[in-house]
């Protein structure tokens, strides 16, 4: 079972200290994909970065700005992802502050035509001036230092953030302690997914502070159940496809019984997540491109 943490008090529009170099404001969009709204993190003392502004919403950019002491300035703008809770109000942002905005822009616009809705949304348009792409630089600010690492798996373009001061992550929806992350194909990528957990892991953050929800403070665990559940999902899909479930419409009714039948498109979209990556490690096979209606065989 996933320890879940969903506790977090707060008041949309207002800043909180979090920690020495962390500050928070809560934009009023909550939601199923969302949790209770968008975090908006303001990283150090008079010349601050911003981690994931969020919606396009006046109020919310009024707030982040509201949320600086006299004399501060943002110098940077750090987005993890495109999505359009996380990256749109980057621009307006820029536009009242000057600052630089950092992140990774989509390769290629993924196409999609299931017609199920994962996400809250796609900020295909997003640019940023400095390409964070592929992890590993490192961004400073007065007594601030932050290192971008690429985590793809929910998105292809996903990069986290490391605070080394605080040796903290900043995990937009890579990990988060509400909920799963979605992982839907085509821009979701089981596979890359599961190396990005490794590697976060393998860093042994003190703190992670999901850009939904609140923090996750017993790293190590919270990731390695995090890494059941999918292993866990993965060998029950397995399973099926052993017993002779060749199709994914035929899977889903069965894995995910439980569950209201509403839901099960976008279960199915989670388990061809699953299924390309068996195929990729040669556990089970299909003709041609694994794709929603193609037939499965356990190899």
């Amino acid at each position: 079972m996933i320890p879940y943490v969903r506790e977090i008090k707060f008041e949309y529009g207002k800043v909180d200290q979090v920690s020495p170099l962390i500050r928070r404001v809560v934009a009023n969009n909550p939601g199923p994909f969302t949790y209770l709204g968008t975090g908006t993190y303001i990283i150090g003392r008079g010349e601050v970065a911003v981690i994931d502004p969020g919606p396009d919403m006046d109020d919310h950019l009024e707030a982040i700005l509201g949320a600086l002491e006299p004399g501060e300035k943002i110098t940077h703008i750090l987005i993890t992802h495109h999505h359009s809770d996380h990256s749109p109000l980057a621009g307006p942002l820029k536009a009242r502050t000057g600052a630089t905005i950092y992140g990774c822009a989509v390769a290629e616009i993924p196409v999609d035509d299931s017609g199920v809705r994962m996400e809250a949304g796609a900020d295909f348009g997003f640019a940023p001036d400095v390409s964070l792409c592929g992890g590993g630089q490192v961004l400073e600010g007065p007594g601030w230092t932050m290192e971008a690492i690429a985590t793809p798996g929910h998105t292809s373009n996903h990069i986290c953030f490391a605070l080394k001061e605080e040796n903290a992550l900043f995990s937009g929806d890579h990990i988060m302690g509400w909920s799963t992350t979605v992982i839907t194909p085509p821009d979701g990528d089981m596979t890359d997914y599961m190396d990005s957990l490794d590697k976060v892991k393998a860093r042994a953050f003190s703190i992670l502070w999901p850009t939904h929800g609140p923090p996750i403070t017993d790293v190590t665990p919270f990731i390695d159940a995090y890494i059941a559940h999918r292993r866990a999902r993965e060998a029950q899909v397995l399973k099926a496809v052993t017993e002779g479930h060749g199709k994914i419409r035929e899977m889903v009714p069965v894995l995910y019984a439980d569950v209201d039948p509403r839901l099960h498109p976008a279960a199915a979209r989670s388990v061809l997540g699953h299924m390309i990556d068996l195929v990729r490690r040669g556990l089970v096979t299909t003709d041609g491109t694994p794709g929603p209606e193609s037939e499965y065989r356990a190899a």
